[in-house]
């Protein structure tokens, strides 16, 4: 085999020729121009299509990135995001604030909502964890739906002290649909009510209805009936490797849960299991 055809400052001549045992010098400038080479190239591509859908909600729901985006919400972030430019945030990206890593989920996901119409710029965020633990009632019981169980009275307090801590002044307060009566093992109504930090449903994470029952799907869906993009984009961030809970009624007895193994799971409402709720900024 020839030897590559490179010096120091003329740069590499040769891109297919090799030597037969190139040491770590004279590798080490081939990779750094065919790292060069691919960045310029990516660039180049990315100018070409990033100003075809930058400035709207769609184009960022659209990308998974996972980026860091720092240990706190900057003032430029928060402008960016209630102007609904959404510049350099996408799905994935997060912050680490208070040993947690709060990721964005989805972009304008409740624009237009609600009985009270949500008409601002937002992002909605999740936690890569579990928060803590909590029982959905004392005992195993769905009686009162999701807004008479003991985690929607008290269990979500830690949560929302937490989250204000976190993004303070700038949690949104939007009106869902949720679940207050149970009968025939099913959730059977609902009602309006004012919503800052709360349990996503089953449709919210797997796209579908799976362990949740209701006489209709409003009772258990309520105004949240697609998958937040951050579940579809990257599947993988449902599944925690532990069980949390999911606010639709699956029986007289069960709320939905995905397990620690990522099943679709039901359980117990006196099981203590994974508080990870989802909440709005702007």
């Amino acid at each position: 085999m020839a030897d590559f055809n490179y010096n120091p400052s003329d740069g590499w001549n040769n891109e297919t020729e090799f030597p037969d045992y190139p040491t770590a010098p004279e590798v080490r400038p081939l990779f750094q121009k065919l790292f060069d080479q691919i960045r310029d190239a990516f660039n180049a591509h990315k100018a070409d299509f990033m100003p075809h859908g930058v400035n709207n909600a769609g184009f960022h729901n659209s990308i998974y990135r996972g980026e860091y985006l720092g240990n706190t919400a900057t003032s430029e972030q928060y402008t960016a995001i209630s102007s609904g430019t959404f510049t350099d945030l996408y799905i994935g990206d997060y912050w680490t604030i208070g040993g947690v890593n709060w990721r964005i989920a989805a972009f304008n996901y409740y624009r237009n909502t609600g009985d009270s119409l949500v008409p601002g710029n937002h992002l909605v965020i999740v936690s890569d964890t579990s928060l803590y633990n909590h029982v959905m009632n004392d005992t195993n019981t769905t009686e009162g739906g999701y807004i008479g169980s003991k985690m929607y009275t008290q269990g979500l307090t830690q949560a929302k002290t937490m989250i204000n801590n976190a993004f303070s002044g700038h949690v949104v307060t939007i009106r869902a649909h949720l679940c207050n009566a149970v009968a025939n093992e099913e959730a059977s109504a609902g009602a309006w009510a004012d919503s800052t930090v709360d349990l996503m449903n089953e449709v919210m994470v797997y796209g579908s209805v799976i362990n949740g029952h209701s006489i209709y799907g409003l009772v258990n869906i309520g105004t949240e009936k697609s998958q937040l993009p951050l579940f579809a984009l990257n599947p993988q961030s449902i599944n925690t490797g532990y069980s949390y809970w999911l606010r639709d009624v699956a029986s007289a007895l069960d709320f939905a849960a995905v397990t620690n193994y990522g099943l679709a799971g039901r359980s117990s409402a006196s099981d203590s299991r994974a508080v990870r709720p989802r909440f709005l900024i702007s």
